[in-house]
Parts: structure tokens; C-alpha cells; sequence
């Protein structure tokens, strides 16, 4: 079992950042040896997880297979699904559904239009919490101090220009969209593209995800985001949380 828990933790490291590992990356990700992450990226390898190029290890479709498991058999995915589906018709952009694992943001559904943007964002993608508007209000619900620990213990990159890597910038940021009901992240996380994500509360009050959208920023403006997106996104967060 020991053996299974460190090669699911190197499956796990390879993400939106990181979709190729040497042997010293997966080691340096998961805080394994070089020689037991070579063990498990060879025997992954041999399962048919993840290719070698001779260089980089690189996951292969078959580890759809795991998400997909999760993806027929859980109840928040599925109840999702059909608000992620009348989000993207209302707004006719891409929508998806986010929650908190592990320091970061997992989308785990998606509903997508015809026109894809290259954002990265698919289910099982993993994003930054810092950075995005899921990650906002994901962080804004939890208190100040472990919003405080997150971001005293994540290492703050910028991915553009504008990505916020002050803490006491972000604490305010995830705090403002604790009281505004949304987070609006403007070509924060990637040149072009604007998000907005709305928290998604159960029958207790809790945060259990977050329902956002994407868009191209040459074509979507910021108050459009606020104005035109948020009272629908809104709408289905209500909806989807009286289902939970």
C-alpha cells in the first residue's frame, strides 16, 4: 500500500504546470528519492499511465480512466453538470465547476462551447489559488488565518504581468470577494483571459465549489463580467446549492 500511495502521488504531480516531469521533477514534487520516484515512473510506465521520450515522463489517456470514474460516480459533478450547461447557453461561453483539494483549484465539470479558448482549464486541470477567480472564492471560504497559512506557505509566481503575488494584496482581494458574493480575475492568470467565479454553498452555509466562466478579455469586458455574467452564474449556484 505504501508502494500504491507514492505512485499515485507522482500521477498527481503532473498538472496544467507541469504536464511533462523529468525524474528529478517528480521527485522535487512529490519529496521522494530520484531513485523511488525512477520506481514509480518506470512501473507507471509499464502500466501504460505515462510515456518516456527519454527524458520526460508525460501521462497518457488511460489516466482518464481515473477521472472518469470519479467524474460517473460523484454527486457533485453530476448534479452540476446541468446549471454548468444553462451557465454556458445563458453567456455562451465555456463554464466549469471548481473545489478545494490539496492548496489548489480542481475543476472536476465543464461545460464548453464551440469556441475554446486555450486556457488550460478542463476537468482535472489544477490552478493556482492565488491567482484565479476559483481560487478567490475558494480561499474566501475559509478564515482569514488559514487564508493567511496558504498563502504564507504557497510560493507566489507571477504568471503575467498583472498575477497578484503580494500576500496582504491577495488576503484582500479573496476578502473582497467574500463580501461581494464573486471574484473577477482580469489576465491575472493568463494574457487575455478574463474569469469570473461565483462560491457554491451547501445546505449548512459551507463553500463546496465554485461555478465559473471564462473568456476571451478582447471580447468580454470587465463590467460585462459583473453586470451581464454574475446574475445568471449566480442564479445556478443558488439552484445547485438547495441540491446539496
Amino acid at each position: 500500500m505504501a508502494g500504491l500511495a507514492k505512485g499515485l502521488s507522482v500521477l498527481e504531480a503532473f498538472g496544467t504546470l507541469a504536464p511533462r516531469l523529468t525524474i528529478s521533477d517528480a521527485a522535487a514534487a512529490t519529496g521522494l528519492s530520484r531513485a523511488t520516484a525512477r520506481r514509480c515512473l518506470m512501473t507507471l510506465t509499464d502500466l501504460g499511465y505515462v510515456t518516456f521520450d527519454g527524458k520526460f515522463f508525460s501521462p497518457t489517456p488511460r489516466v482518464l480512466r481515473l477521472g472518469a470514474t470519479y467524474e460517473e460516480t460523484a454527486q457533485l459533478p453530476q448534479l452540476a453538470q446541468p446549471h454548468l450547461i444553462a451557465v454556458r447557453d445563458a453567456v455562451d461561453e465555456s463554464s466549469s465547476l471548481a473545489v478545494l483539494q490539496n492548496d489548489v483549484s480542481l475543476f472536476v465539470a465543464r461545460s464548453e462551447t464551440t469556441r475554446m479558448l486555450n486556457t488550460g482549464v478542463r476537468v482535472g486541470a489544477r490552478l493556482p489559488l492565488y491567482a484565479s477567480a476559483t481560487g478567490h472564492v475558494l480561499l474566501a471560504g475559509l478564515a482569514d488565518e488559514d487564508v493567511a497559512t496558504h498563502l504564507a506557505d504557497v510560493e507566489l509566481v507571477a504568471r503575467t504581468p498583472t498575477t497578484p503575488t503580494r500576500p496582504e494584496v491577495i488576503a484582500q482581494r479573496v476578502r473582497d470577494a467574500r463580501r461581494a458574493g464573486f471574484a473577477i480575475t482580469d489576465e491575472e492568470l493568463e494574457v487575455g483571459l478574463r474569469s469570473i467565479a461565483v462560491p457554491v454553498f451547501d445546505s449548512s452555509g459551507a463553500t463546496v465549489a465554485a461555478l465559473s466562466v471564462s473568456a476571451a478579455a478582447a471580447r468580454v469586458s470587465v463590467d460585462e463580467l459583473r453586470e451581464r455574467f454574475f446574475p445568471v452564474i449566480q442564479e445556478h449556484t443558488t439552484l445547485l446549492g438547495r441540491q446539496l
